[in-house]
């Protein structure tokens, strides 16, 4: 094996970061679709066609770049989150790439949609048969735009499809977006396992007022409702969660979103994930016993969206233990095995061939934000164990 060339990489996802720059720190706005995140597209295909690939982009939007002979899949997303860190996804595209430029059979893949503008890991939901093109094409973003509609924006670009049944494997390496890894100065972690998640959209309507002349005990205030669920909600799940169970409400739309009007409509994102399915499922009786009750004692009609969510899995034995060989190798003593409590796209991949993953510490913890960073030093360390994991199992 030859060995992956550290300043080429790094400066490979230097210029990646400048698509959708948002000019705070190293933070990136870059959602599916946008003009941001087809141009990095375009930008990473001829990076793959310089390389040696095969640059394919299929109906859905995501990216491969195909080597001559066959071996494993490494890659990740490049879209990012409408405030996003400038590696998320993106580490495991350049890394990718640099591992193909020296290790031969490696393709690399490079899906759409991960960050969920439109559902959960869209891309490679579709491209691993786990939901079809039509159901991918009904989904709405926030602002009702329908995937049908953003993707007909990379049209032009569509050259194939690609049969996942080509590869041996997926492996993809990401940063941690947690904490373990940097509290414990240690420097790569191998994913055992991916939690499941759980995600729908929840409305309560009650009745819009005047803020002035509704007297409190008269109101069928829907944002009182969600606040009340949420603090009963946190209640419940402490009977059935486990310290490693997180839920969370993450978007909120309340209408008519006015100082002077009693909000007569509230729908709010409601998420958990665990690494259990029994579990999830419990989670979930509780979040809509929880919601039913809150309705009824208010005088509110309740309503459910569609549920969306991927199943725990856990990661192929071999090649993690090629990941753990080559941690073992690189860094000694300086690396562990661990959950992933972020869903990635190795979830739906593991419908169709086996997956493994690695871990770069987060400085801080943060991901999801602005403020997203890796020591370079820590970036490169985990582009060796890659490509020396890689090199094992091709």
């Amino acid at each position: 094996m030859n060995t992956p060339d550290p300043e080429r990489f790094l400066s490979d996802l230097h210029t990646l970061r400048g698509f959708g720059a948002s000019g705070i720190g190293k933070g990136v706005v870059r959602p599916a679709f946008c003009d941001a995140d087809i141009e990095a597209r375009e930008w990473i295909a001829g990076r793959m066609a310089e390389a040696g690939l095969t640059p394919v982009f299929d109906g859905m939007g995501n990216l491969f770049g195909l080597s001559d002979t066959p071996g494993p899949l490494v890659g990740s997303h490049s879209d990012s989150q409408p405030e996003g860190g400038w590696l998320d996804g993106a580490l495991g595209v350049i890394s990718a790439l640099e591992v193909a430029r020296v290790v031969p059979g490696v393709s690399v893949a490079c899906f759409q949609d991960e960050e969920g503008r439109f559902g959960v890991t869209t891309g490679s939901a579709v491209w691993s048969g786990a939901m079809a093109q039509e159901r991918a094409d009904s989904l709405c973003d926030s602002q009702g735009v329908t995937l049908a509609e953003a993707r007909a924006r990379m049209a032009h670009l569509e050259s194939g499809t690609v049969d996942p049944a080509r590869f041996s494997g997926f492996v993809e390496m990401h940063i941690e977006q947690g904490p373990v890894l940097i509290g414990a100065g240690e420097k790569i972690g191998v994913v055992d396992g991916i939690v499941g998640i759980r995600d729908m959209v929840i409305t309560l309507q009650g009745q819009q007022n005047h803020a002035g002349t509704t007297p409190m005990d008269r109101r069928r205030d829907v944002f009182q409702a969600l606040s009340a669920f949420n603090e009963r909600l946190n209640e419940r799940m402490r009977n059935v969660a486990t310290p490693a169970s997180v839920w969370t409400i993450g978007h909120v739309t309340l209408h008519p979103n006015a100082h002077s009007i009693v909000p007569g409509r509230v729908s709010f994102s409601m998420q958990w994930r665990d690494g259990d399915t029994a579990r999830l499922g419990r989670m979930e009786t509780v979040v809509r016993d929880t919601a039913t009750e809150i309705a009824k004692e208010r005088d509110l009609t309740l309503s459910f969206g569609d549920m969306l969510g991927l199943e725990p899995v856990a990661m192929d034995e071999r090649l993690t233990g090629a990941l753990a060989a080559a941690a073992e190798g690189i860094v000694p003593g300086q690396w562990r095995r661990m959950p992933s409590g972020a869903l990635h796209d190795a979830t739906n991949l593991s419908r169709c061939m086996p997956v493994a993953m690695l871990f770069v510490p987060s400085i801080g913890g943060i991901s999801h934000a602005f403020d997203e960073d890796t020591d370079d030093a820590d970036l490169v360390i985990g582009l060796r164990v890659l490509a020396d994991g890689i090199s094992r199992i091709v």
